[in-house]
């Protein structure tokens, strides 16, 4: 009897172990399940770029980036399509007759992503921070005409400038240095331009989540943002230096899209478009695609040369060859759409006879048996200095080094990555540097105001102007236009500027470029913002 009962009891405890076990597995399956479905749930895309995103600090320049900038910092006010000038964190404002005194309504309805207060004290504490440091900012002409800063309530700040500036709405809706950072993330010091930030700490819809530096960065969606929340959870941006890598890894989707200006070569885009499995769109012309020649070196100093290499570059065999003619020909410093840029010249056309020509003149003659003109006995050596990680930029070098080889001209090659690249071209150790202007919202007037100063945040280009004779009345003339409430005047500067930057021939323009985008059919949302500068991430959706 009791062996018959032992067993009925082991068959129980065994039935009810079984049992027990079904339901954890059962319990775990849904809870996996779950866990599927909440991953499932997280949308992520994932783009590239070509260097690491900085410090995240809206009040400092390089290593940072403009778009990831832009992703956590906000303005007052926004430059949206046109031109126009749109409330963001300021609702309105109000501009008193002499044009000196901005006063602005900021929202109440905004707080920094770690929860304080976006009001008129932090405002202006972010202001001050920045006037401290005038001399890094000095190229943003507003920063020197700032006289003062005031908080007037809780959700009204008054700015005072020293005289009328026209581009002020303008220059407020910059990525850099005019945005607001958190009272949590200023340092000890209270200077956010010498000593960082201890957080970036902004107002914008995303915020920093993870980060390795040169490998990739990871945005989540800020979820106490005030304004049209992203659509996607996390975007995840890793460094890719190399266009072709780039193509690859979104090939083999490990990259969701590809943005912006010289990420890939042109090569690359044709070929994905072409494809016809994914997604590609072209800008509108956003800046022009230059050569700035360097007026204090030897060669480079003299007019005649920097008129012959621009005889010498055959602009439409580079549209034609490498930019598939997607690019319209550059013969001004600014795409003629721009307000004040429109000027009538007479363009540099491509003539290797008259280059030739122009360059006996200045005394560099060809040697019988040697590849190279030659003056005084020494070699006509070009320095071209171009940013490594630029693909388009590589291409072009590599063009006018063969094509002007045949005029006797010796091209150097000297590619550096971004960093570097920058901190060579403030120094002037180059005779060519590619470079581009700066399109909307800062072309023409910021572009020229930094020609005019030694800010190492500003242009390379007051350096390599230092060498013309005319560099004085240049840059009195920038001054004067940038301070006229005479439209009529104003207009005339502008053109008497430009035109004699022409006709010096400093700079050599190539084309009109413009950003591509491409990306997979499951992604929506890709555009093109007002500001070349930006990535449209918040508007990015996937499937």
């Amino acid at each position: 009897m009791f062996l018959k009962r032992s067993n009925l009891f082991r068959s129980f405890v065994g039935l009810l172990v079984m049992f027990t076990i079904c339901v954890a597995g059962c319990s775990n399956t849904t809870k996996d399940q779950e866990n599927a479905s909440d991953k499932e749930k997280t949308k992520v895309v994932t783009f590239s770029w070509p260097g690491d995103i900085g410090d995240l600090n809206p009040h400092t320049y390089f290593p940072n980036e403009f778009f990831s900038q832009a992703m956590v910092y906000e303005p007052l006010v926004y430059y949206g399509e046109g031109g126009e000038i749109q409330p963001w964190l300021a609702e309105s404002w109000d501009i008193s007759k002499d044009g000196k005194e901005y006063v602005f309504h900021l929202r109440k309805d905004v707080q920094f992503s770690d929860g304080s207060p976006f009001n008129a004290e932090i405002v202006k504490k972010n202001f001050d921070t920045v006037l401290d440091n005038r001399k890094q900012h000095e190229w943003v002409e507003l920063i020197n005409q700032i006289k003062s800063t005031e908080v007037v309530d809780e959700y009204t700040f008054k700015l005072t400038l020293n005289n009328s500036y026209y581009p002020t709405l303008q220059e407020l809706t910059y990525v850099r240095p005019l945005r607001f950072v958190g009272e949590a993330a200023f340092p000890d010091s209270q200077n956010t331009f010498k000593d960082g930030l201890k957080s970036p700490i902004g107002t914008g819809p995303w915020v920093l989540s993870e980060y390795k530096k040169n490998e990739f960065a990871v945005f989540e969606r800020n979820e106490q943002y005030w304004g049209t929340k992203p659509k996607v959870d996390k975007v995840v941006v890793k460094v890719i230096t190399d266009g072709e890598s780039r193509v690859l890894a979104f090939e083999k989707k490990e990259l969701d899209f590809i943005f912006g200006n010289g990420v890939i070569s042109q090569d690359s885009f044709q070929f994905l478009k072409n494809s016809g499995k994914y997604e590609t769109k072209l800008s509108e012309p956003t800046a022009t695609r230059t050569l700035l020649f360097n007026t204090n070196n030897e060669a480079t100093k003299d007019r005649k040369v920097r008129l012959a290499l621009n005889h010498a570059f055959n602009k439409q065999a580079v549209i034609d060859n490498i930019f598939y003619g997607m690019e319209a020909k550059a013969d001004t410093l600014f795409p003629p759409v721009l307000d004040y840029t429109k000027i009538n010249v007479d363009p540099y056309e491509y003539d290797a006879a008259k280059a030739e020509q122009l360059l006996d003149e200045a005394g560099w003659k060809k040697v019988q048996g040697k590849p190279f003109r030659e003056k005084d006995g020494k070699e006509l050596q070009l320095e071209f200095l171009f940013n490594s990680t630029d693909n388009i930029q590589k291409s072009i070098a590599e063009f006018v080094q063969g094509d002007f080889r045949k005029l006797g001209i010796d091209i150097k090659l000297t590619s550096q990555e971004s960093n570097t690249f920058w901190k060579t071209a403030f120094q002037g150790k180059y005779d060519l540097l590619f470079t581009s202007t700066w399109a909307v919202p800062f072309d023409p007037h910021s572009y020229l105001a930094a020609i005019t100063t030694d800010s190492e945040n500003g242009s390379p280009d007051y350096t390599a102007l230092l060498g013309l004779p005319e560099k004085k009345e240049i840059d009195q003339k920038i001054k004067k236009v940038l301070l006229t409430t005479d439209e009529k005047e104003r207009k005339m500067l502008y053109t008497d500027i430009l035109m004699t930057l022409h006709e010096q021939a400093v700079y050599l323009p190539i084309s009109y470029q413009s950003n591509v985008a491409v990306y997979h059919k499951n992604i929506s949302g890709v555009d093109f913002l007002p500001q070349e500068v930006e990535v449209p991430i918040t508007s990015i959706d996937v499937k």
